[in-house]
């Protein structure tokens, strides 16, 4: 047998495999309760809760407007996961993760409502991302008309947002009910599969690789972010990690988390009660590469697919335990809709929305909204960089397109699209620099 099968073993034969791939060794309970930074204080308290949100029905995807009929089967389970944090002083915050193409702005209003009424979170302390993944089910938050009541693809997509909605709330809950002492560490490390897929427009006309894609010399983010959440006796809870990159590696009918799914999935599979909850960058340029079969003759999309994740799984595991940050409280949160214009004259603003959140003066989270192209998590983390950390996330409360920068607007193409007002980005900047100073003082 290939050796590049050992991996995928456990996936093909059943995805959550009780026993490890051969030459694996599941850790040990002494290693699970080892912690990475003992003298650091478990000044924290943190709850995590999983849901399924894999659709019951074969609903349409999303992702790919190329498609002709809905899903056919499931080849991984999609979730939401929700990771609660409260600091000495009793300030709370919730991420929220979804397995999903994104995080419509309807749904993100109406579950920050409820969650406010019924648990008293601030708006501006929950996050959500999605992964993006390209094999989940399409969302739809606008009310049906009569036409659409008896259009089953309308219709099952509704109910599905309209029960995703209730249940996000449901989830949280239980993440904040999870509660418990805990102590929380941070470190970063990289991984290499994403490459830019825009063709280089530094190269003349006729240059031979002039119009070409991917684009090996194009900006990429390639660090992966990880805020480690431990028992105070050492033993590993949670983990929310991060990078930019489309979750692109399938194009087929089954439902599948891609290789965000699977790289969560690894760091799961031999830790019992652990929850790994993925959130997706600046990646809007980005495509996991190698990408396609025909790329890589005898391998399948979804043996790349589960080698991205693999490798991103690495990853993760060594920003786990290499060198860990201390992240203290108290817990900072600021979340603002900004007025984002079109080129175009006649097409109305669109509210975009910008959340800056500080854990004391150790980690600082920008998330911001939609398909965010990789030049401002690039930017925002040279401009901020400082004692505290920086991490930027991308696809996060809002779902509405591609969120170019300066650059992109002017070179063009799929990315620019949108026809943005040429001022996107520094609208943007801007806000995140105002809400970053507010938190600072």
């Amino acid at each position: 047998m290939s050796p590049r099968f050992w991996f995928v073993l456990p996936v093909l034969a059943g995805f959550l495999s009780a026993a490890p791939p051969p030459g694996a060794t599941p850790l040990s309970p002494a290693a699970a309760v080892k912690s990475v930074a003992p003298q650091v204080p478990a000044s924290w308290k943190a709850g995590a809760a999983t849901l399924k949100v894999t659709p019951q029905k074969m609903l349409w995807m999303a992702g790919y407007a190329a498609r002709k009929k809905p899903a056919e089967g499931k080849v991984q389970d999609l979730f939401a996961k929700a990771l609660a944090l409260e600091d000495e002083q009793g300030g709370r915050l919730v991420f929220v993760t979804l397995d999903l193409i994104g995080v419509p702005q309807a749904l993100r209003r109406e579950v920050a409502g409820r969650v406010q009424a019924k648990f008293r979170l601030p708006s501006a302390h929950l996050v959500m991302n999605a992964s993006h993944t390209h094999s989940g089910p399409v969302l739809r938050t606008a009310p049906l008309t009569e036409q659409e009541k008896d259009n089953p693809k309308a219709r099952d997509a509704w109910d599905y947002t309209q029960k995703l909605q209730a249940d996000l709330v449901e989830l949280v809950g239980r993440a904040l009910e999870d509660l418990k002492p805990a102590r929380l560490t941070w470190n970063k490390a990289r991984c290499g599969f994403a490459m830019n897929r825009r063709r280089d427009y530094s190269l003349p006309p006729g240059h031979p690789n002039a119009n070409r894609v991917p684009n090996p010399d194009g900006p990429v983010d390639h660090e992966v972010p990880a805020l480690r959440v431990e028992a105070p006796g050492g033993a590993l809870r949670a983990a929310l990690f991060g990078y930019a990159c489309h979750n692109t590696s399938l194009g087929f009918h089954n439902w599948c988390g891609d290789y965000a799914g699977f790289a969560q999935q690894y760091l799961e599979e031999f830790r019992p009660g652990f929850t790994a909850l993925f959130m997706t960058g600046c990646g809007a340029d980005q495509n996991p590469y190698p990408r396609r079969s025909d790329v890589v003759p005898g391998v399948t999309d979804l043996e790349l697919a589960m080698q991205h994740g693999r490798a991103l799984s690495n990853a993760v595991e060594m920003a786990l335990t290499v060198n860990p940050r201390p992240v203290s409280g108290p817990v900072r949160a600021a979340y603002e809709e900004i007025k984002l214009s079109y080129a175009r004259p006649g097409r109305e603003d669109h509210d975009y929305p910008v959340q800056v959140i500080k854990l004391g003066d150790d980690l600082t989270f920008i998330t911001l909204g939609s398909e965010v192209v990789v030049d401002y998590s690039l930017r925002l983390k040279r401009e901020l960089a400082g004692t505290a950390g920086v991490w930027v996330a991308g696809y996060s409360n809002d779902y509405t397109g591609y969120v170019p920068s300066l650059r992109v607007l002017k070179e063009g193409g799929y990315e620019a699209a949108a026809g943005w007002a040429e001022d996107v980005e520094d609208r943007i900047v801007k806000k995140v620099h105002e809400l970053h100073g507010r938190l600072s003082r």
